[in-house]
C-alpha cells in the first residue's frame, strides 16, 4: 500500500508530502520523501554567463549606434559640422511600430518598403527568436531588459529584496501591455497599403527615428517626472516595465506560446526545493508544472541554473509521438548560437540584398532633422 501511494502521488502530486498533509500517515511521508533522493547536477553551469554576455554585447552594439546616430543628427542642425559616416540603420529597431506598419505593408503589398526596412527585418528576427527559444529576445538581447534587470539586482543589493504586488493586482496591471499592444495593432491593422505607404513618406515617417532621439534629448519636466518613476519602481519591482507596460514584450510573449521549446521539469528527478520558482524573474510557479507555457517566460534559464537536481529541469522540446524517451533537451550553446545566427543571418540577408538603409536623399534630411520638432504625426486620411 505504501508504495502504491508513493507512485500515485509522485506523479500528480510531488508537493504534498512536503506541506504535512495530515491525511497520510508517517510512514507514507517517509516513502515519498525517500523518492525525492537528491541526484546532484555535476556537469558545469554557465547559462547565465553566456546570457549576460549576450546582454552586455548588445547594449554595447546599442550604444553604439545611439552615439553614430546622435552625431549623424547633429550635422544637420544649425552649426552643425559634416561627418563622413551614414546613417546607421540599425537605430530602427528602436522604431517597433514602425517595423510593424512595414511588416504589415510588406504581407499586403509583397514589396520591401523604402523607407526604414531594417525596423521590419530586426522586428522578424526577434519574432523568429521568440518562436524557437521563447521570449529570448527579452532577457537576452532587449537593451532596456537588460538595464531593467540590473535595476532590480541593484534594489535586492539595496533593501535585500524585491517587492511585489498583490496576486489580483499584479494580474491586473499585467494587462496594460497586451491593452496597449491592441491597441497598435487595431491601429495598424486598420490602414491599407496606401495609407501604410503615405504615412512612412510623410515627413514624420521619414524622421521618426530623429524624433525618438529629440524626445530624450529635449525631455521635459513631465516626461522626466514619468522616466523617474519608472526608474524608482524598475528599482524595487522586478522587470517592472517588462513586466505591466512593454507591448513590444506582449507581442514576442504571444509568438513564444506557439513555441515547440519550453522549460520542463522532470517530476521524478525533482526534489520540491522550490529554488526555480523563487528564482523566475517572472515570478512563474515553475516548482508547480510539468511544463511552463506561460507568455511571461522570457528564456532566461535562470530556474535551470539554480536547480540542484541533475536532467530534472531544462529548456526542451517536446518528446515525439509515441516515443517514451525524456524531451528533447536544448543545450545553452545551442541556444546562444540560434539566437546569434538568426540575428546575424536575417541582418546579413537585408544588408547584402540592399534592403537594410533608407534611401532618403540627403537633401531631404538636411531640410527635415532641422526642423524636426515642428513635424506632427499625420492624421487618418492625410497624404494619401
Amino acid at each position: 500500500m505504501p508504495a502504491q501511494v508513493q507512485l500515485e502521488l509522485g506523479q500528480d502530486s510531488p508537493n504534498l508530502a512536503d506541506k504535512g498533509c495530515s491525511a497520510f500517515p508517517a510512514h507514507c511521508k517517509a516513502g515519498l520523501q525517500a523518492k525525492k533522493k537528491l541526484i546532484r547536477r555535476t556537469e558545469r553551469e554557465y547559462s547565465q554567463i553566456t546570457r549576460r554576455s549576450f546582454q552586455i554585447a548588445f547594449l554595447l552594439l546599442n550604444l553604439w549606434i545611439g552615439v553614430l546616430f546622435y552625431f549623424w543628427v547633429c550635422q544637420f542642425e544649425p552649426g552643425g559640422r559634416p561627418t563622413s559616416f551614414d546613417r546607421p540603420a540599425g537605430v530602427e529597431g528602436w522604431l517597433p511600430i514602425a517595423g510593424l506598419m512595414n511588416l504589415r505593408y510588406f504581407v499586403l503589398s509583397r514589396r520591401v518598403p523604402a523607407l526604414h526596412p531594417a525596423a521590419m527585418f530586426l522586428l522578424i528576427t526577434f519574432l523568429s527568436i521568440s518562436f524557437l527559444f521563447r521570449k529570448a529576445f527579452c532577457s537576452w538581447l532587449c537593451p532596456v531588459g537588460t538595464i531593467s534587470e540590473y535595476l532590480w539586482r541593484a534594489g535586492r543589493s539595496l533593501f535585500g529584496r524585491n517587492f511585489h504586488l498583490p496576486r489580483r493586482f499584479d494580474l491586473s496591471v499585467c494587462s496594460l501591455k497586451y491593452l496597449l499592444l491592441g491597441f497598435f495593432v487595431w491601429a495598424v491593422n486598420s490602414m491599407g497599403a496606401d495609407e501604410l505607404r503615405a504615412f512612412m513618406s510623410s515627413p514624420y515617417g521619414v524622421i521618426a527615428d530623429v524624433k525618438m532621439l529629440n524626445f530624450f534629448r529635449h525631455m521635459g519636466e513631465m516626461a522626466a517626472i514619468v522616466l523617474g518613476i519608472l526608474v524608482v519602481a524598475s528599482v524595487l519591482i522586478q522587470n517592472f516595465w517588462c513586466r505591466y507596460l512593454c507591448p513590444y514584450g506582449a507581442l514576442l510573449g504571444m509568438v513564444s506560446l506557439l513555441s515547440p521549446a519550453r522549460i520542463r521539469r522532470d517530476v521524478e528527478g525533482c526534489i520540491d526545493c522550490a529554488k526555480c520558482a523563487k528564482a523566475c524573474p517572472s515570478g512563474l510557479r515553475v516548482d508547480e508544472f510539468v511544463t511552463i507555457k506561460s507568455a511571461e517566460c522570457t528564456g532566461c534559464l535562470e530556474c535551470v541554473a539554480v536547480c540542484p537536481a541533475k536532467n530534472t529541469l531544462s529548456l526542451a522540446l517536446p518528446n515525439i509521438a509515441g516515443r517514451k524517451s525524456r524531451a528533447h533537451r536544448i543545450p545553452v550553446w545551442a541556444m546562444a548560437a540560434g539566437i546569434a545566427l538568426l540575428f546575424f543571418g536575417i541582418v546579413g540577408f537585408a544588408k547584402t540584398a540592399g534592403y537594410w538603409d533608407s534611401h532618403v536623399p540627403r537633401a531631404v534630411y538636411q531640410q527635415l532633422v532641422a526642423h524636426a520638432d515642428e513635424a506632427r504625426h499625420p492624421m487618418p486620411g492625410e497624404n494619401q
